[in-house]
């Protein structure tokens, strides 16, 4: 028959399948969102470091959900048990979904066995907020810090991670760096199964 389609019917919302569904966020509907959780946020602080953890908080939530909904579509619910493994996970995947894009770089630090870093040019939390002179440390990538940190925690890596601006010859902006400083637990872990 012409026009008639099997359609299955779902007698709840949760039996229906998550499918991938459309990806892309309008990037002035995520401008205006996320300049309006900093301007709420900077009413309820008094100094930068404390605006920048509750942008971290909030980031932690949603790399949290992240991790989970990545894990499920990407990775039929397996999660990634080693370090460089979790690290690329973050670098390409998470990012890719998050931004339309793979991060310009990771790399292990030099000077510490413990810390990594992702870097960005220009991270686009970073784009469209102009800092006052009065906040002049103030970096909007403590929400990104917040996400890293929320998917490496959730996946059983925990560590500190922050964000900070790096100057570059050259160029007007700085470069926005994502520093992850792992906890010596998962060093011992790392060391003891490779």
């Amino acid at each position: 028959m012409i026009g008639v389609s099997k359609i299955k019917q779902y007698s709840n919302v949760l039996d229906k399948p998550l499918s991938k569904g459309k990806q892309e966020v309008s990037l002035s509907a995520f401008a205006f969102l996320f300049s309006e959780l900093v301007q709420y946020n900077q009413t309820q602080v008094d100094n930068i470091a404390e605006l920048e953890r509750r942008l971290e908080d909030a980031g932690y939530a949603v790399g949290a959900r992240c991790l989970e909904l990545l894990c499920h579509r990407e990775k039929g619910n397996r999660r990634e048990t080693r370090l460089l493994g979790i690290l690329s996970f973050v670098h390409s995947t998470v990012w890719k979904v998050l931004f339309g894009k793979v991060a310009d770089s990771l790399e292990k630090g030099t000077e510490h066995e413990d810390e990594y870093m992702i870097s960005e040019k220009e991270l686009l939390v970073n784009r469209f907020i102009s800092i006052p002179k009065d906040m002049g440390t103030f970096n909007c990538g403590a929400f990104v810090a917040g996400i890293v940190r929320g998917v490496l925690d959730n996946a059983g890596f925990p560590a500190v991670v922050t964000a900070h601006f790096v100057p570059m010859e050259g160029q007007q902006r700085p470069r926005t760096t994502i520093l992850i400083k792992f906890a010596e637990e998962v060093l011992r872990r790392e060391a003891r199964v490779g």
